[in-house]
Protein backbone atom coordinates (compact mmCIF):
# COMPACT_ATOMS: atom_id res chain seq x y z
CA UNK A 1 0.00 0.00 0.00
CA UNK A 2 1.45 3.38 -1.04
CA UNK A 3 1.32 6.32 1.50
CA UNK A 4 2.25 9.72 2.24
CA UNK A 5 5.31 9.64 4.20
CA UNK A 6 4.45 12.66 6.55
CA UNK A 7 1.11 12.54 6.78
CA UNK A 8 0.16 8.72 6.63
CA UNK A 9 -2.82 9.65 4.48
CA UNK A 10 -3.35 7.14 1.17
CA UNK A 11 -2.23 8.81 -2.57
CA UNK A 12 -5.17 8.77 -4.80
CA UNK A 13 -4.69 6.14 -7.77
CA UNK A 14 -4.65 7.54 -11.27
CA UNK A 15 -8.26 6.08 -11.76
CA UNK A 16 -9.83 8.65 -8.94
CA UNK A 17 -7.81 11.31 -10.11
CA UNK A 18 -9.37 11.13 -14.02
CA UNK A 19 -12.66 10.13 -12.25
CA UNK A 20 -15.40 13.12 -13.08
CA UNK A 21 -16.36 15.35 -10.45
CA UNK A 22 -20.27 15.79 -10.76
CA UNK A 23 -22.87 17.79 -8.71
CA UNK A 24 -26.25 18.12 -9.07
CA UNK A 25 -27.15 21.25 -9.91
CA UNK A 26 -30.11 23.70 -9.35
CA UNK A 27 -33.28 23.38 -11.62
CA UNK A 28 -32.69 27.13 -12.73
CA UNK A 29 -28.89 27.29 -12.40
CA UNK A 30 -28.76 27.17 -16.09
CA UNK A 31 -31.09 30.88 -16.21
CA UNK A 32 -29.21 32.51 -13.45
CA UNK A 33 -25.94 32.54 -15.13
CA UNK A 34 -27.20 32.89 -18.41
CA UNK A 35 -29.28 36.11 -17.07
CA UNK A 36 -25.58 38.35 -16.92
CA UNK A 37 -24.85 37.59 -20.06
CA UNK A 38 -28.59 37.93 -21.59
CA UNK A 39 -28.23 41.72 -22.99
CA UNK A 40 -24.17 41.98 -23.50
CA UNK A 41 -23.22 45.77 -24.86
CA UNK A 42 -22.00 45.05 -28.41
CA UNK A 43 -19.35 46.52 -30.94
CA UNK A 44 -20.85 49.38 -32.55
CA UNK A 45 -19.12 51.15 -35.36
CA UNK A 46 -19.49 55.13 -36.01
CA UNK A 47 -21.32 56.23 -37.97
CA UNK A 48 -24.61 54.13 -37.52
CA UNK A 49 -28.19 54.27 -36.72
CA UNK A 50 -30.30 53.05 -34.25
CA UNK A 51 -34.10 52.50 -34.35
CA UNK A 52 -35.90 50.79 -31.53
CA UNK A 53 -39.94 50.04 -31.37
CA UNK A 54 -41.65 49.09 -27.85
CA UNK A 55 -44.97 47.25 -27.81
CA UNK A 56 -47.13 47.48 -24.34
CA UNK A 57 -47.32 42.94 -24.66
CA UNK A 58 -49.08 40.50 -21.81
CA UNK A 59 -48.50 37.03 -21.87
CA UNK A 60 -50.69 35.83 -24.68
CA UNK A 61 -49.02 38.63 -26.70
CA UNK A 62 -46.01 37.62 -26.15
CA UNK A 63 -46.86 34.17 -26.71
CA UNK A 64 -48.13 34.76 -30.31
CA UNK A 65 -45.17 37.61 -30.88
CA UNK A 66 -42.44 34.97 -30.56
CA UNK A 67 -44.59 32.08 -32.63
CA UNK A 68 -44.45 35.07 -35.53
CA UNK A 69 -40.72 35.83 -35.08
CA UNK A 70 -40.16 32.00 -35.46
CA UNK A 71 -42.39 31.78 -38.67
CA UNK A 72 -40.56 34.76 -40.19
CA UNK A 73 -36.79 33.54 -39.39
CA UNK A 74 -37.78 30.02 -41.05
CA UNK A 75 -39.57 31.62 -44.07
CA UNK A 76 -37.08 33.91 -44.93
CA UNK A 77 -34.04 31.47 -44.13
CA UNK A 78 -32.21 33.39 -41.39
CA UNK A 79 -32.30 30.01 -39.23
CA UNK A 80 -34.29 28.42 -36.42
CA UNK A 81 -35.26 30.31 -33.56
CA UNK A 82 -35.33 28.33 -29.87
CA UNK A 83 -39.73 29.36 -29.18
CA UNK A 84 -39.02 29.99 -25.52
CA UNK A 85 -35.96 32.40 -25.74
CA UNK A 86 -36.89 35.66 -24.24
CA UNK A 87 -34.19 37.80 -26.43
CA UNK A 88 -33.03 36.61 -29.92
CA UNK A 89 -30.35 38.46 -32.22
CA UNK A 90 -31.29 38.53 -36.32
CA UNK A 91 -28.55 39.12 -38.69
CA UNK A 92 -29.58 40.31 -42.06
CA UNK A 93 -27.37 41.88 -44.72
CA UNK A 94 -27.69 44.90 -44.32
CA UNK A 95 -29.03 45.01 -40.32
CA UNK A 96 -28.89 43.36 -37.10
CA UNK A 97 -32.34 42.94 -34.92
CA UNK A 98 -31.94 42.66 -31.45
CA UNK A 99 -35.26 41.49 -30.08
CA UNK A 100 -36.44 41.29 -26.30
CA UNK A 101 -39.43 40.61 -24.11
CA UNK A 102 -39.00 42.15 -20.84
CA UNK A 103 -42.21 41.82 -17.90
CA UNK A 104 -44.27 43.74 -19.54
CA UNK A 105 -43.01 45.09 -22.99
CA UNK A 106 -41.18 43.98 -26.05
CA UNK A 107 -38.32 45.93 -27.90
CA UNK A 108 -37.30 45.48 -31.35
CA UNK A 109 -34.27 47.53 -31.77
CA UNK A 110 -32.74 47.92 -34.88
CA UNK A 111 -28.81 48.42 -35.92
CA UNK A 112 -27.85 49.79 -39.30
CA UNK A 113 -24.19 50.68 -40.02
CA UNK A 114 -23.63 53.28 -41.82
CA UNK A 115 -27.23 54.61 -42.41
CA UNK A 116 -26.55 57.78 -40.31
CA UNK A 117 -27.29 59.78 -43.52
CA UNK A 118 -30.88 58.61 -43.32
CA UNK A 119 -31.72 60.22 -39.92
CA UNK A 120 -34.92 61.77 -40.00
CA UNK A 121 -36.32 60.26 -42.98
CA UNK A 122 -38.83 57.15 -42.72
CA UNK A 123 -37.09 53.51 -40.96
CA UNK A 124 -35.39 52.01 -44.18
CA UNK A 125 -37.00 49.49 -46.24
CA UNK A 126 -35.76 46.59 -44.62
CA UNK A 127 -37.41 47.80 -41.25
CA UNK A 128 -40.34 48.62 -42.72
CA UNK A 129 -41.27 45.35 -44.74
CA UNK A 130 -40.30 43.33 -41.37
CA UNK A 131 -42.10 44.85 -38.71
CA UNK A 132 -45.11 44.65 -41.38
CA UNK A 133 -44.40 40.75 -42.16
CA UNK A 134 -44.04 40.13 -38.16
CA UNK A 135 -47.05 42.02 -36.71
CA UNK A 136 -47.52 44.49 -34.16
CA UNK A 137 -47.62 42.42 -30.99
CA UNK A 138 -49.51 44.65 -28.93
CA UNK A 139 -49.87 48.50 -28.03
CA UNK A 140 -47.13 50.48 -29.48
CA UNK A 141 -45.59 53.16 -27.10
CA UNK A 142 -41.89 53.94 -27.98
CA UNK A 143 -40.66 54.69 -31.48
CA UNK A 144 -36.95 55.65 -30.90
CA UNK A 145 -34.47 56.97 -34.02
CA UNK A 146 -30.96 57.49 -32.38
CA UNK A 147 -27.95 59.23 -34.77
CA UNK A 148 -24.35 58.34 -34.12
CA UNK A 149 -21.79 60.38 -36.20
CA UNK A 150 -18.50 61.89 -35.75
CA UNK A 151 -19.77 65.51 -36.17
CA UNK A 152 -19.02 68.47 -33.70
CA UNK A 153 -21.14 70.38 -31.07
CA UNK A 154 -21.67 73.69 -33.05
CA UNK A 155 -24.67 72.15 -34.79
CA UNK A 156 -26.08 69.91 -31.68
CA UNK A 157 -28.92 71.82 -31.71
CA UNK A 158 -29.97 71.11 -35.37
CA UNK A 159 -33.48 69.81 -36.13
CA UNK A 160 -34.57 69.81 -32.66
CA UNK A 161 -37.06 72.01 -30.47
CA UNK A 162 -34.74 75.07 -28.88
CA UNK A 163 -37.62 75.01 -26.11
CA UNK A 164 -37.37 71.53 -25.55
CA UNK A 165 -33.84 70.55 -26.12
CA UNK A 166 -31.36 69.15 -23.95
CA UNK A 167 -27.31 68.14 -24.21
CA UNK A 168 -24.46 67.27 -22.74
CA UNK A 169 -21.01 65.63 -22.77
CA UNK A 170 -20.93 62.32 -21.04
CA UNK A 171 -18.69 59.40 -21.26
CA UNK A 172 -16.14 61.53 -19.95
CA UNK A 173 -16.44 64.22 -22.54
CA UNK A 174 -15.68 61.43 -25.12
CA UNK A 175 -19.21 61.90 -26.87
CA UNK A 176 -21.62 64.74 -26.92
CA UNK A 177 -25.84 63.36 -26.73
CA UNK A 178 -28.69 65.51 -28.03
CA UNK A 179 -33.15 65.08 -27.99
CA UNK A 180 -35.56 67.19 -27.36
CA UNK A 181 -37.99 63.97 -26.20
CA UNK A 182 -40.48 65.31 -29.15
CA UNK A 183 -42.07 62.90 -31.93
CA UNK A 184 -41.19 64.12 -35.07
CA UNK A 185 -43.58 63.89 -38.11
CA UNK A 186 -42.77 59.94 -38.45
CA UNK A 187 -43.35 59.55 -34.75
CA UNK A 188 -40.29 59.18 -33.95
CA UNK A 189 -38.29 60.46 -30.48
CA UNK A 190 -34.72 61.56 -32.45
CA UNK A 191 -31.76 61.44 -30.57
CA UNK A 192 -28.53 62.69 -32.11
CA UNK A 193 -25.00 61.26 -30.73
CA UNK A 194 -21.71 63.14 -31.89
CA UNK A 195 -18.39 60.67 -31.24
CA UNK A 196 -15.35 62.01 -30.40
CA UNK A 197 -13.25 59.09 -29.83
CA UNK A 198 -15.36 56.39 -28.07
CA UNK A 199 -14.30 52.80 -28.78
CA UNK A 200 -16.66 50.34 -30.38
CA UNK A 201 -17.64 48.54 -27.18
CA UNK A 202 -18.36 51.79 -25.40
CA UNK A 203 -20.33 53.15 -28.26
CA UNK A 204 -22.68 50.49 -27.92
CA UNK A 205 -22.76 50.70 -24.19
CA UNK A 206 -23.84 54.38 -24.50
CA UNK A 207 -26.19 53.53 -27.96
CA UNK A 208 -27.75 51.04 -25.22
CA UNK A 209 -28.31 53.12 -22.14
CA UNK A 210 -30.32 56.20 -24.17
CA UNK A 211 -32.57 53.65 -26.09
CA UNK A 212 -33.04 52.30 -22.31
CA UNK A 213 -33.09 56.17 -20.72
CA UNK A 214 -36.00 56.99 -23.30
CA UNK A 215 -37.89 53.52 -23.11
CA UNK A 216 -38.36 53.42 -19.67
CA UNK A 217 -39.20 57.05 -19.52
CA UNK A 218 -41.90 56.44 -21.65
CA UNK A 219 -43.23 53.39 -19.88
CA UNK A 220 -42.51 55.00 -16.38
CA UNK A 221 -44.93 57.90 -17.38
CA UNK A 222 -48.17 55.18 -18.11
CA UNK A 223 -48.64 56.04 -14.68
CA UNK A 224 -49.47 59.31 -14.77
CA UNK A 225 -52.96 59.35 -16.71
CA UNK A 226 -53.35 56.64 -14.50
CA UNK A 227 -53.05 59.16 -11.67
CA UNK A 228 -55.11 61.66 -13.63
CA UNK A 229 -58.43 59.36 -14.14
CA UNK A 230 -57.98 58.41 -10.35
CA UNK A 231 -57.49 61.93 -8.42
CA UNK A 232 -61.01 63.10 -8.43
CA UNK A 233 -62.26 59.13 -7.48
CA UNK A 234 -60.16 59.66 -4.72
CA UNK A 235 -60.28 63.39 -3.41
CA UNK A 236 -65.10 62.25 -3.93
CA UNK A 237 -64.36 59.34 -2.06
CA UNK A 238 -62.31 61.40 0.99
CA UNK A 239 -64.99 63.95 0.88
CA UNK A 240 -67.91 61.11 1.37
CA UNK A 241 -65.59 59.30 4.10
CA UNK A 242 -65.41 62.81 5.88
CA UNK A 243 -69.27 63.19 5.44
CA UNK A 244 -69.52 59.61 6.73
CA UNK A 245 -67.54 60.86 9.45
CA UNK A 246 -69.43 64.05 10.60
CA UNK A 247 -72.92 62.24 10.52
CA UNK A 248 -71.37 59.30 13.22
CA UNK A 249 -69.60 62.30 15.12
CA UNK A 250 -73.36 64.22 15.05
CA UNK A 251 -74.94 60.81 16.01
CA UNK A 252 -72.85 59.80 18.92
CA UNK A 253 -72.97 63.53 20.44
CA UNK A 254 -76.91 63.32 20.24
CA UNK A 255 -77.35 59.79 21.59
CA UNK A 256 -79.40 59.36 18.55
CA UNK A 257 -79.16 57.42 14.97
CA UNK A 258 -79.92 54.00 16.31
CA UNK A 259 -78.80 50.55 14.97
CA UNK A 260 -80.82 50.99 11.26
CA UNK A 261 -78.82 54.37 10.55
CA UNK A 262 -75.47 52.97 11.32
CA UNK A 263 -76.53 50.08 8.99
CA UNK A 264 -77.04 52.19 6.33
CA UNK A 265 -73.74 54.10 7.25
CA UNK A 266 -71.79 50.59 7.27
CA UNK A 267 -73.43 49.81 3.82
CA UNK A 268 -72.27 52.91 2.21
CA UNK A 269 -68.51 52.68 3.95
CA UNK A 270 -68.53 48.73 2.32
CA UNK A 271 -68.79 50.26 -0.96
CA UNK A 272 -67.13 52.59 -0.73
CA UNK A 273 -63.71 50.31 0.30
CA UNK A 274 -65.02 47.89 -1.96
CA UNK A 275 -64.69 50.92 -5.23
CA UNK A 276 -61.44 52.46 -3.56
CA UNK A 277 -60.25 48.31 -3.64
CA UNK A 278 -60.72 47.41 -6.75
CA UNK A 279 -59.19 51.06 -8.16
CA UNK A 280 -56.04 50.56 -5.80
CA UNK A 281 -55.59 46.63 -7.74
CA UNK A 282 -54.97 48.18 -10.85
CA UNK A 283 -52.92 51.25 -10.02
CA UNK A 284 -50.68 49.85 -7.12
CA UNK A 285 -49.41 47.60 -10.00
CA UNK A 286 -49.02 50.21 -12.40
CA UNK A 287 -47.56 53.10 -9.77
CA UNK A 288 -45.24 50.24 -8.75
CA UNK A 289 -44.04 49.79 -12.12
CA UNK A 290 -43.39 53.10 -13.07
CA UNK A 291 -41.66 53.99 -9.77
CA UNK A 292 -39.33 50.91 -10.68
CA UNK A 293 -38.83 52.04 -14.19
CA UNK A 294 -37.96 55.49 -12.80
CA UNK A 295 -35.21 53.29 -10.61
CA UNK A 296 -33.54 52.62 -13.90
CA UNK A 297 -34.06 56.10 -15.45
CA UNK A 298 -32.06 57.36 -12.92
CA UNK A 299 -29.61 54.63 -12.56
CA UNK A 300 -28.86 54.94 -16.38
CA UNK A 301 -28.44 58.75 -16.20
CA UNK A 302 -25.84 58.31 -13.61
CA UNK A 303 -23.89 55.67 -15.58
CA UNK A 304 -23.23 57.72 -18.69
CA UNK A 305 -21.82 61.02 -16.53
CA UNK A 306 -23.57 63.96 -18.04
CA UNK A 307 -21.93 67.40 -17.78
CA UNK A 308 -23.40 70.49 -19.34
CA UNK A 309 -22.28 71.80 -22.73
CA UNK A 310 -22.98 75.35 -24.12
CA UNK A 311 -25.82 75.89 -21.55
CA UNK A 312 -28.10 73.72 -22.36
CA UNK A 313 -29.95 71.42 -19.43
CA UNK A 314 -28.68 67.98 -19.24
CA UNK A 315 -30.66 65.28 -19.66
CA UNK A 316 -30.92 64.52 -16.11
CA UNK A 317 -32.10 68.53 -15.58
CA UNK A 318 -34.88 67.95 -18.11
CA UNK A 319 -36.12 64.75 -17.11
CA UNK A 320 -35.90 65.96 -13.21
CA UNK A 321 -38.06 69.12 -14.04
CA UNK A 322 -40.58 66.85 -15.72
CA UNK A 323 -40.76 62.93 -14.84
CA UNK A 324 -40.03 63.55 -11.86
CA UNK A 325 -42.65 65.19 -10.73
CA UNK A 326 -44.98 63.01 -12.39
CA UNK A 327 -43.79 60.22 -10.56
CA UNK A 328 -43.97 61.47 -7.37
CA UNK A 329 -47.73 62.55 -8.43
CA UNK A 330 -48.35 58.97 -8.65
CA UNK A 331 -46.51 58.07 -5.22
CA UNK A 332 -48.63 60.46 -3.75
CA UNK A 333 -52.12 59.17 -5.18
CA UNK A 334 -50.68 55.61 -4.16
CA UNK A 335 -49.54 56.65 -0.65
CA UNK A 336 -53.37 58.50 -0.25
CA UNK A 337 -55.03 55.68 -1.51
CA UNK A 338 -53.32 53.39 1.50
CA UNK A 339 -54.33 56.19 4.12
CA UNK A 340 -57.91 56.08 2.50
CA UNK A 341 -58.13 52.21 2.66
CA UNK A 342 -56.77 52.09 6.06
CA UNK A 343 -59.74 55.29 7.47
CA UNK A 344 -62.19 53.36 5.89
CA UNK A 345 -61.13 50.51 7.52
CA UNK A 346 -61.17 52.24 11.13
CA UNK A 347 -64.19 53.58 10.33
CA UNK A 348 -66.00 50.55 9.33
CA UNK A 349 -65.07 49.05 12.61
CA UNK A 350 -65.69 51.81 14.60
CA UNK A 351 -69.43 51.40 13.03
CA UNK A 352 -69.40 47.29 13.44
CA UNK A 353 -68.25 47.77 17.34
CA UNK A 354 -71.14 50.81 17.50
CA UNK A 355 -73.93 48.23 15.59
CA UNK A 356 -72.85 45.39 18.14
CA UNK A 357 -73.27 47.60 21.11
CA UNK A 358 -76.52 48.58 19.94
CA UNK A 359 -77.27 45.11 19.27
CA UNK A 360 -75.63 44.22 22.83
CA UNK A 361 -78.20 46.66 24.31
CA UNK A 362 -81.53 45.70 22.40
CA UNK A 363 -80.77 42.16 23.31
CA UNK A 364 -80.51 43.44 27.32
CA UNK A 365 -83.64 45.16 27.12
CA UNK A 366 -84.97 41.68 25.48
CA UNK A 367 -83.74 39.32 28.53
CA UNK A 368 -85.20 42.29 31.20
CA UNK A 369 -88.44 42.11 29.12
CA UNK A 370 -88.44 38.13 29.32
CA UNK A 371 -87.25 38.45 33.12
CA UNK A 372 -90.86 40.56 33.92
CA UNK A 373 -92.53 38.74 31.86
CA UNK A 374 -91.88 35.44 33.21
CA UNK A 375 -91.82 37.05 37.15
CA UNK A 376 -95.35 38.37 36.52
CA UNK A 377 -96.14 34.39 35.00
CA UNK A 378 -94.44 33.25 37.83
CA UNK A 379 -96.47 35.13 40.52
CA UNK A 380 -99.59 34.44 38.43
CA UNK A 381 -98.94 31.04 38.84
CA UNK A 382 -98.51 31.55 42.97
CA UNK A 383 -101.65 33.06 42.61
CA UNK A 384 -103.25 29.87 40.70
CA UNK A 385 -101.68 27.36 42.66
CA UNK A 386 -102.90 28.88 46.32
CA UNK A 387 -106.67 29.23 44.60
CA UNK A 388 -105.84 25.45 43.16
CA UNK A 389 -105.19 24.33 47.15
CA UNK A 390 -108.51 25.97 48.22
CA UNK A 391 -110.41 24.38 45.49
CA UNK A 392 -108.81 21.36 45.90
CA UNK A 393 -109.62 21.50 49.30
CA UNK A 394 -113.50 22.10 48.61
CA UNK A 395 -113.20 18.91 47.18
CA UNK A 396 -111.21 16.82 49.39
CA UNK A 397 -114.12 17.93 52.31
CA UNK A 398 -116.80 16.80 50.06
CA UNK A 399 -115.98 13.63 49.65
CA UNK A 400 -115.07 13.37 53.23
CA UNK A 401 -118.46 14.95 53.82
CA UNK A 402 -119.84 11.87 51.82
CA UNK A 403 -117.58 9.59 54.07
CA UNK A 404 -118.58 10.81 56.89
CA UNK A 405 -122.51 10.01 56.54
CA UNK A 406 -121.61 6.34 55.41
CA UNK A 407 -119.91 6.01 58.67
CA UNK A 408 -122.76 7.70 60.70
CA UNK A 409 -125.11 4.54 59.98
CA UNK A 410 -122.65 2.51 61.79
CA UNK A 411 -121.08 4.71 64.28
CA UNK A 412 -122.53 7.97 66.48
CA UNK A 413 -120.89 10.35 64.45
CA UNK A 414 -122.17 14.32 64.25
CA UNK A 415 -121.15 14.72 60.41
CA UNK A 416 -121.32 18.46 60.18
CA UNK A 417 -119.04 18.22 63.33
CA UNK A 418 -116.70 15.95 61.94
CA UNK A 419 -116.54 17.47 58.39
CA UNK A 420 -115.56 21.64 60.19
CA UNK A 421 -112.84 19.66 62.04
CA UNK A 422 -111.46 17.99 58.98
CA UNK A 423 -110.99 21.38 56.98
CA UNK A 424 -108.09 22.95 58.57
CA UNK A 425 -106.16 19.68 58.29
CA UNK A 426 -107.29 18.91 54.64
CA UNK A 427 -105.91 22.41 53.53
CA UNK A 428 -102.67 22.24 55.91
CA UNK A 429 -102.04 18.79 54.20
CA UNK A 430 -102.47 20.09 50.80
CA UNK A 431 -99.92 23.15 51.62
CA UNK A 432 -97.44 20.95 52.95
CA UNK A 433 -97.87 18.69 50.06
CA UNK A 434 -97.41 22.04 47.87
CA UNK A 435 -94.40 23.27 49.00
CA UNK A 436 -92.30 19.70 48.81
CA UNK A 437 -93.80 19.59 45.34
CA UNK A 438 -91.74 23.23 45.04
CA UNK A 439 -88.73 22.07 46.97
CA UNK A 440 -88.39 18.99 44.70
CA UNK A 441 -88.35 21.31 41.27
CA UNK A 442 -86.06 23.52 42.48
CA UNK A 443 -83.46 20.61 43.45
CA UNK A 444 -84.27 19.52 40.15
Amino acid sequence: MQGDSKSGAPRPEPAELSRPFLLAPHAERGAVLRELHARPFEAVPSPCRAIRFAFLTDATQMAADAEALVRFCAASGLGKLPPSAKHQRIVFPDATLRWEQHSEFTTYTWMLEGAAQDIGHSPPAIVASTMARIGQPGPHLVSIDLQLDAGTDDDIAAGFDSFSLAASKVVNGHATIATDFQADAAGFVRILVHDHGLTAIERGALVLRLLEIETYRCFALLGLPLSRRLTPIVKEAEDRLSGIMNVMTANAMSAGGGLETNRQLLDEITSLAARIEAEAAIAGYRFAASNAYDGIVQQRLVVVGEQAVNGWPTLAEFLARRLNPAIRTCQTLNARMADLNSRLTRAANLLRTRIDVEIEQQNRDLLAAMSERARMQLRLQQTVEGLSVAAISYYVVSLLHYAFETLSHYVPLQVPLATGISIPFVVAFLAALRWRLHRSHQKG
